[in-house]
């Protein structure tokens, strides 16, 4: 078996006027729900092997302080992550199957949706992923991505 674990970034800053969406730094609340997030990851042993993160400032500053929890761990920006659907987050996934356990930080609605799909087959059964919530997903080691193939093991938020 393996592991796909998706990390919504924490609560993020508003945009200030002419400010890029993608450099929104996190919030004093969302830093303490990143921090909390990666506690819960390290108290439950689910350390990645690898981890794409989205380029957004908010994803890498939630992923900074999971690091810092977990130590370091083969980490790459991918681009595909920001405003990604869910297709888009499952043939990532599926381009790093090697990994037993694989860490996505990124956002909704792409992450809540990929989790609803590939547990239950259908994203209309979504019911939300709060910001710095993690769900985990476990899968076949050789199986691709696909509705209904993951079994959820876990679903956690601050």
């Amino acid at each position: 078996m393996r592991e796909l674990i998706l990390l919504r970034h924490a609560h993020a800053e508003p945009a200030t006027s002419g400010q890029s969406d993608l450099d929104r730094p996190l919030s004093p609340q969302g830093l303490a729900e990143a921090e909390a997030a990666a506690r819960w990851l390290q108290d439950k042993g689910l350390v990645p092997d690898r981890v794409l993160c989205s380029p957004a400032r908010r994803a890498r500053e939630t992923l900074e302080a999971v690091l810092g929890a977990v130590g370091y761990v083969e980490q790459r920006l991918e681009e595909r992550i920001y405003e990604a659907t869910p297709g888009t987050l499952a043939d990532l996934a599926d381009q790093h199957r090697e990994a037993e356990r694989l860490l996505m930080v990124g956002h909704n609605p792409g992450f809540e949706q990929l989790a609803a799909l590939m547990y239950s087959g259908v994203t209309s059964e979504y019911r939300g992923m709060p910001p710095a919530s993690v769900v985990v997903l476990t899968l076949p080691v050789d199986t691709a991505i696909e509705p209904g193939v993951a079994q959820l093991s876990a679903f956690w938020w601050p």
